[in-house]
């Protein structure tokens, strides 16, 4: 694995702080499904600003990038790959902005957590 693809600019330690745009980065319309190319400017397609986004196409959006992840991750360049990664922490980070006590299924916490 190249050092570009592992996490770029991200660490999972950072989860939860919002990432600065990154070089080049244009929110566009479109689905908003990250890693298309074209795009306004000729960039890399990156999706809606998560902040610009009704609840219900923040998780649209979180459910997108869930289903393609593996196919990104296996196939996919290592710019596609960071981009998917990033817009995947945008999109979380956003998530855990807006619910910040969100409700924890008691049946997904290990023993004594």
């Amino acid at each position: 694995m190249t050092d570009s693809a592992r996490y770029g600019d991200y660490t999972p330690a950072a989860a939860g702080t919002p990432f600065e745009p990154r070089p080049g980065q244009v929110p566009v319309g479109g689905d908003g499904d990250a890693g298309d190319a074209g795009g306004a400017g000729g960039g890399p397609e990156t999706g809606i600003d998560p902040i610009a986004l009704t609840d219900d196409d923040l998780l649209r959006e979180m459910g997108s990038l869930h289903r393609t992840r593996l196919d990104t991750l296996r196939h996919g360049t290592d710019a596609a790959l960071a981009n998917h990664l990033h817009r995947t922490a945008d999109l979380e980070t956003e998530y855990l902005t807006r619910n910040p006590g969100r409700e924890v299924d008691p049946a997904r916490l290990r023993e004594g957590r």
